[in-house]
């Protein structure tokens, strides 16, 4: 059974509010921001921000399967998954789960049985988790099994992505990685390359999937977009048939052309906590600079947000309202999620709580539920529980 929502006022905290940050209370009853007398929980000397809207993630990955050939069961995963989330301040997270000709757990099989596993598991979740499919663009035979899954399972975001001239270049200049790869998907490297050979026979109808496949998200109401655009004229092409989203560029050019015609441009935390992209991609510090990045996601490691948001600050970039919406309020409007993002009357009461030192998330309440609780926050939780219940004798 979910735990009910907690009826408190945080007092004596640093607010992020109406894009400012200010010395003022917020009230949280049945789940939403609210107003009116309620026991206070003393937070001076800490922040308290909007929760973070992770819109892409496959951190979950590393619970599924902590070595490639050691699966664990999902349900376990997930809840694993729940709690490192809300540890780092997350509130609604969509996990990033691969629908491929890869094969192994990249395969639709792997993908439709992760659907099932979150659809059991969300009644028990603390954290709002939903998966945003990634499917190939060469998997033209799959249509209509991936638009019956995200109908049934109702996914409300999906990315195309396109791995076949990568797979290409690493059979020419890497075939050890190659065999690795294969080996993941469990297979030999023949019949991986084979499995590549397949998929990219259907390059000829991609264009025609991939409209259809347009088509059939307007329909339900899917958001869209693309993942690793290496120019512009691909982002484009994308953006016309109304996949908006410019996941991850590879190139500047292609983040322009994302700006110029008003699509929301992402990019990966771990990229700017790092100092740069690993495989030599534009890094997201210099699009951040350029005005071309929108909103930062967890790629593969949750705490990078949170790290990115304050290395943006100390860096000397902006300031934390400004980074923090990078992490909260923008990806809020990306996906139209208009009851979250920011701390306001009436909206969810989705919030971090952060100690002004040493930047460590101590609280993290989602829906008014508290999440996450450790450290010196955790005694000031606890004793206005206290109070809560002596005033009740």
């Amino acid at each position: 059974m979910p735990l009910p929502p907690s009826s408190l006022r945080l007092t004596g905290a640093t607010i992020l509010r109406d894009g400012a940050l200010q010395q003022r209370s917020v009230a949280i009853e049945d789940g939403v921001i609210s107003r009116g007398p309620l026991p206070e929980v003393d937070l001076r000397g800490y922040y308290v921000l909007p929760g973070v809207i992770d819109l892409h993630g496959d951190a979950f990955e590393r619970h599924l399967a902590p070595r490639p050939t050691a699966p664990f069961p999902p349900l376990g995963a997930l809840r694993s998954t729940d709690r490192d989330a809300a540890a780092n301040g997350i509130t609604t997270a969509w996990m990033a789960h691969s629908w491929s000709w890869e094969g192994g757990h990249r395969s639709p099989d792997a993908a439709e049985r992760f659907m099932r596993a979150v659809d059991t598991y969300r009644s028990h979740a603390l954290t709002d988790l939903r998966v945003q499919i990634r499917c190939e663009t060469h998997t033209v035979d799959t249509m209509d099994r991936l638009i019956a899954a995200v109908r049934r399972h109702k996914i409300d975001y999906v990315i195309f992505n396109d791995h076949i001239d990568e797979a290409r270049q690493m059979a020419q200049i890497d075939p050890a990685r190659l065999a690795h790869w294969a080996h993941q998907a469990g297979r030999s490297p023949e019949a991986h390359m084979q499995a590549i050979n397949d998929a990219e026979k259907q390059s000829r109808d991609v264009p025609r999937f991939l409209c259809r496949m347009a088509e059939a998200f307007d329909t339900l109401g899917i958001t869209y977009g693309s993942h690793d655009d290496g120019d512009g004229e691909t982002r484009e092409m994308y953006s016309m048939i109304g996949a908006k989203i410019c996941e991850f560029p590879t190139r500047r050019a292609a983040a322009a052309l994302a700006n110029a015609v008003g699509d929301p441009i992402l990019m990966g935390a771990p990229n700017v906590v790092r100092g740069g992209s690993q495989s030599g991609n534009i890094a997201a510090r210099d699009l951040i600079e350029a005005g071309l990045c929108n909103a930062l996601v967890s790629d593969y490691y949750y705490p990078a947000l949170t790290l990115a948001a304050f290395k943006l600050v100390d860096d000397g970039l902006m300031g934390l309202a400004r980074a923090w919406a990078m992490i909260s309020e923008h990806p809020a409007e990306i996906l139209r999620l208009a009851d979250r993002g920011v701390i306001d009357y009436g909206r969810r009461a989705d919030l971090v709580v952060i100690h002004q030192q040493t930047r460590a998330i101590e609280a993290t309440i989602s829906a008014g539920r508290i999440t996450h609780l450790a450290g010196e926050a955790a005694h000031r939780f606890m004793g206005a529980r206290d109070h809560l219940r002596l005033a009740a004798e």
